[in-house]
């Protein structure tokens, strides 16, 4: 039986993708913060914070009582918008969104090499092209994310472990802030692009494909105001 491992799966995009795999057949192991939203005989919670100095450890423990697993997906992810006052929030998002995810590559990939296989992958963003004051710390923590899992995956495709990085536009769960969402997708549609790339191992996946259009063609904009600014 195939054993998948979400991380952050209480609500949006993870919890949508537990399911998913649940009602294909697989065996999944959930680890979040908050408690199980989900009960089934093949699925097995883990109450860890991915910023929590126990995380790689927890995350050991349970690969350990799974016995092995064959597709991580790495979906927490928080966003808040700048607050001059509040740079601790800022910095917040880079320890979840990227450094959380780093230290989870640690702890799984390792155990891929060692069984000769595997499929890692991270829900970036869009954004990771664009320099935005609007909120720094996602913009760059999902910018880290993208640059350091395409280049992870060159690295260990040889091996046989393979690493995707997933682009999505905007999404409709909460983490979707802002007055203005445009081509905004549902979760149960961005499930269908994330089981896609479980089946297709793609490196990287952007969606919706215009959106992601948009932002290559606003980040020279965004830079320039960017610069502008500072000034």
């Amino acid at each position: 039986m195939r054993h998948g491992l979400v991380i952050g799966n209480t609500d949006g995009i993870g919890l949508a993708l537990t399911r998913r795999l649940l009602e294909d057949g697989w065996a999944v192991t959930g680890l979040s913060r908050r408690p199980a939203a989900v009960e089934h005989d093949r699925y097995v919670h883990v109450a860890a914070d991915v910023t929590a100095p126990g995380f790689p450890a927890s995350l050991a423990r349970a690969l350990d009582a799974a016995d092995g697993v064959d597709l991580c997906v790495y979906a927490a992810g928080v966003g808040d918008l700048l607050d001059p006052d509040d740079l601790g929030a800022q910095t917040r998002v880079l320890e979840v969104n990227l450094i959380g995810a780093a230290r989870a590559v640690e702890v799984v990939v390792p155990r891929m090499l060692a069984a000769g296989g595997g499929h890692f992958i991270g829900l970036s963003s869009l954004a990771d092209t664009l320099i935005t004051p609007v909120a720094p710390g996602y913009a760059a923590s999902k910018a880290g994310l993208s640059s350091y899992l395409i280049a992870l995956g060159a690295a260990l495709r040889p091996r046989g472990v393979h690493v995707s990085t997933v682009r999505f536009g905007f999404v409709d769960t909460k983490m979707a802030k802002g007055p203005v969402r445009p081509m905004m997708i549902t979760v149960d549609r961005a499930v269908d692009v994330l089981m896609r790339c479980v089946r297709t191992r793609a490196a990287v996946v952007s969606y919706p494909r215009r959106m992601a259009l948009l932002t290559a063609a606003l980040r020279p904009v965004a830079r320039t105001r960017a610069r502008l600014g500072s000034r």
